[in-house]
């Protein structure tokens, strides 16, 4: 099957696995499996490719970010259980006051995903969204869903993230990068709006696991003083963000010299998302030295690893969807038929990535691939001057944010580590990603306006 057929059943696909999941309670691990399996079928992948397909698209999800995951939320484990993340806490609230932590994180999130991956991103800043919710009493959702936005929208347009670097040098910028950095900065601040006011939204609309437990009494409600009891003389602020500020570092300045094209192993090694994590082990490890509680590391790490596996292996099933998906003739035949959208000028880079990330499930991808097809018409599209190219990079970002869902392993990151049901998941991740890729595009269109 190919053509408008398969992406017929694609649809019907994905939406087979949305009401497997919310409506008849299948594991979403089996859901997206079976779903995995029966479009490879339909796609007509040869029956004796897809048991490898399958195989690598589960390891992919393990290569890229397992490792990843699992150091992040121990890292997360050590600063809750020495305090350090209630400390880190106090010192945000201290900054922008007690009514605006979702604002602080929305911005939080922004400025560390411009040199890490908003996958590492969210596992790294989870601790102090966690710590702020508590401290504040602000909704769990609204943390997590502003945090996200902030992640992701820097994440898509501006470099040292690999994406877009990748676009600029396909689209003949990679020289005007710093113009694709101011672009991208200006043009982040219609989806950080309109992130914000989401998060406010649904945040009120949808409710977490650990705030449904807390109202329906089976987790009780502790306040903050009783929290300070319980760590009794808490961390000071440098050693409390240390874990948290290290890595960002170590991976923000491996990204500036890959963008320098400085080589320097020492560096890289560093700077590579799993040794920069292992280094905030590290620092909270010595923290928990400090507290006296080296005695209970086993035991969190292994209580660690338990919460972390379910989240590994539904991540890994979307990359077995992704997999499949991009083996199949969906994605080529999106591409062999983009002159049909050509027509539509400045929405065509937008359109084109927003289809292949929604199908794929990589916004790397769907910027990288977009930037490779449009390369050869921007002339055609009238984007060939470097200032229109710059733009056309931040129109592509726009798209590869639109939008995350089951797919993406960003959507089960955020969905899990926020403590959400997958359908409240849809509600917030998808819809959210939905509303800042649209409001990208509302500043994309005027910013055209001003320079074409």
């Amino acid at each position: 099957m190919t053509g408008i057929p398969l992406i017929i059943m694609f649809v019907v696909a994905v939406i087979a696995m949305i009401v497997a999941i919310s409506k008849f309670k299948i594991h979403p691990f089996l859901s997206i499996m079976t779903v995995s399996l029966f479009f490879a079928l339909v796609a007509g992948i040869p029956l004796k490719d897809i048991p490898g397909t399958i195989g690598t698209g589960f390891s992919g999800t393990f290569t890229s970010i397992g490792i990843v995951i699992i150091l992040g939320a121990l890292t997360g484990s050590l600063l809750e259980k020495t305090g350090a993340a209630l400390k880190m806490a106090d010192v945000v609230v201290k900054l922008v006051g007690k009514k605006n932590p979702d604002l602080a994180i929305l911005i939080m999130g922004w400025i560390v995903s411009i040199p890490v991956f908003c996958d590492s991103g969210f596992v790294i800043l989870n601790p102090i969204r966690k710590a702020l919710v508590k401290r504040t009493g602000v909704s769990s959702v609204t943390m997590t869903v502003a945090l996200s936005m902030g992640l992701y929208i820097s994440h898509c347009f501006i470099p040292p993230t690999p994406g877009p670097i990748a676009a600029a040098n396909l689209l003949g910028v990679g020289d005007e990068l710093l113009l694709v950095i101011v672009l991208g900065v200006v043009l982040s601040i219609p989806p950080l709006i309109a992130g914000y006011i989401f998060a406010k939204y649904i945040g009120k609309k949808v409710k977490s696991k650990d705030e449904l437990a807390e109202e329906s009494g089976s987790e009780p409600v502790k306040t903050y003083e009783e929290l300070l009891k319980e760590y009794g003389q808490l961390p000071g602020a440098v050693a409390s963000f240390a874990p948290i500020i290290v890595p960002i570092i170590l991976m923000g300045v491996a990204s500036a010299c890959a963008m320098a094209k400085i080589d320097i192993p020492f560096i890289t090694f560093l700077g590579t998302p799993i040794i920069a994590l292992a280094v905030a082990v590290v620092l909270g490890v010595i923290l928990l030295v400090q507290a006296g509680k080296t005695s209970e590391f086993y035991n969190m790490t292994n209580e660690t690893l338990m919460v972390v596996g379910p989240i590994l292996f539904v991540t890994a099933a979307g990359g077995v969807l992704g997999k499949v998906i991009s083996v199949s003739d969906m994605v080529p035949f999106i591409m062999q038929h983009s002159n049909v959208l050509e027509t539509v000028g400045i929405f065509f880079p937008f359109i084109l990535a927003a289809i292949l990330k929604t199908a794929q499930g990589s916004s790397t991808v769907a910027i990288t691939t977009t930037a490779g097809m449009l390369a050869p018409v921007l002339p055609a599209l009238g984007l060939a001057t470097p200032t229109l190219s710059a733009l056309c990079v931040i129109a592509i970002g726009a798209g590869a944010m639109t939008v995350s869902h089951a797919n993406d392993s960003y959507f089960w990151v955020v969905t899990n580590f926020g403590e959400m049901k997958v359908e409240d998941g849809y509600r917030t991740q998808t819809i959210g990603t939905l509303v800042i890729g649209l409001a990208s595009m509302v500043g994309v269109v005027i910013a055209y306006m001003i320079l074409a």
